[in-house]
């Protein structure tokens, strides 16, 4: 099995990369291969609503790591979505990026557990929780849960060290992601497959 941690921050090794760094730990500790994918700091192409991927499953943009992370999406088993905080909100970059990978690649994702965090110095956590959330909940993703809100607090990885709550946040994501990844596999053992889910109606005005 293995998760796939995004890492919405342009900073390689900042907060946001602590934060999912102690998820992986105890994934990897229950026996579960991690590997966090790094956003970067250049450009990010946002989603132009052309279409294009409709007939592909790929967006018709390929200079930014998006179709790349497509395709790891189909063979990862879990993922996280982390961002830093920025106005209160998430980072744009994850969310560009977001959009045109579940545009193209959603079906990769669904029925496949998630779990989102955020990093702040201060506030503005929880809004950027609840829009990356929605992400989930469209695409029929079980969500990871903790003991507290997903997030942690710090201006430096260090602070973010010294916030032992959110830490121990973190793991606990870990924790309950390992669980319920485990009992996923245990029930395919046992032939118990995903719903097919219907998808035909789609009302586009309220009456």
């Amino acid at each position: 099995m293995k998760v796939l941690l995004f890492n919405g921050s342009p900073c390689k090794m900042g907060c946001t990369f602590t934060a999912l760094s102690e998820i992986a730990s105890v994934l990897n500790e229950e026996g579960i291969e991690t590997e966090i994918l790094q956003i970067g700091n250049k450009p990010i192409q946002d989603c132009i609503a052309c279409g294009g991927c409709e007939e592909t499953g790929k967006c018709v943009f390929s200079d930014d790591p998006a179709n790349e992370w497509i395709e790891k999406a189909k063979s990862a088993d879990g993922f996280v979505f982390g961002t830093p905080v920025y106005y209160a909100h998430p980072s744009g970059r994850i969310l560009s990026v977001m959009d045109r990978m579940f545009y193209a690649g959603g079906e990769n994702f669904a029925h496949k557990p998630a779990a989102v965090i955020a990093s702040a110095r201060r506030a503005g956590t929880t809004a950027s929780l609840d829009a990356i959330g929605k992400y989930l909940g469209i695409t029929e993703m079980p969500v990871v849960s903790s003991t507290y809100w997903n997030m942690v607090h710090g201006r430096t990885p260090e602070d973010v060290k010294k916030d032992l709550e959110g830490m121990q946040t973190m793991r606990n994501i870990g924790k309950n992601m390992a669980w319920m990844l485990k009992c996923i596999e245990a029930g395919k053992r046992e032939g118990i497959v995903a719903p097919q889910t219907e998808h035909s109606a789609r009302t586009n005005f309220i009456r």
